[in-house]
């Protein structure tokens, strides 16, 4: 069952982190969560950035969200779960880094390209991946153009979080530095997105 399972790597965690280590997470408690990096990263169950990193609880602040994708500035009335984690990172934790993290075969990204097979079922997601619509290039076609607008949708974003004022002045005053990286599921490397357009792989 893979709720027991579930439950058997909690009791694993428990004692990796309570018993064994019991000054671990009372020292996160009683400090408080200090990260110096925030990930925004897809909700995709193969895409974990605390998996993928290894890093230990406290390390990173992440928000997961269908394509990991950065919405504009809009301090409206309306619901904003990933500018409020963005805002609070910032503006309360003050971290010193934040990265968009994208991940080759992404299904809110393939939801854009190909459309959803029972879109009149559907509700939230055209209107969420209509953040990186200029992203679509039609000249493409198939897999190349799913691989191109992943990468697209994570430029877009990184430009999205520049419409943030108070992450646009820290990011001048160099208090803070943006990243954009792509997980390539199929070859197990990581790549960061340069200056341009280039992409420079960071594993292999």
């Amino acid at each position: 069952m893979p709720i027991d399972r579930l439950i058997a790597g909690f009791k694993s965690f428990r004692e990796t982190y309570y018993e064994e280590q019991p000054d671990f997470y009372r020292s996160l408690v009683e400090k408080g969560q200090k990260p110096d990096v925030m990930v925004i990263a897809c909700s995709d169950s193969r895409v974990n950035p605390s998996i993928i990193a290894k890093a230990e609880p406290g390390e990173l602040f992440i928000v997961r969200n269908v394509a990991n994708l950065v919405p504009p500035y809009e301090p409206d009335s309306h619901y904003h779960g990933t500018s409020a984690a963005i805002e609070f990172a910032v503006r309360d934790l003050n971290v010193e880094h934040i990265i968009v993290l994208g991940h080759s075969h992404c299904g809110g990204i393939r939801c854009l390209c190909e459309g959803h097979e029972d879109a009149k079922n559907r509700e939230f997601i055209d209107g969420w991946m209509s953040i990186v619509e200029q992203a679509r290039d039609d000249s493409l076609k198939g897999e190349a153009q799913l691989r191109n607008v992943e990468r697209e949708a994570v430029k877009i974003s990184l430009d999205n979080l520049l419409t943030f004022p108070w992450v646009k002045r820290r990011v001048e005053n160099g208090r803070l530095k943006l990243h954009g990286w792509l997980f390539d599921l199929e070859a197990g490397e990581l790549l960061a997105h340069e200056a341009g357009d280039s992409w420079k792989t960071m594993t292999g």
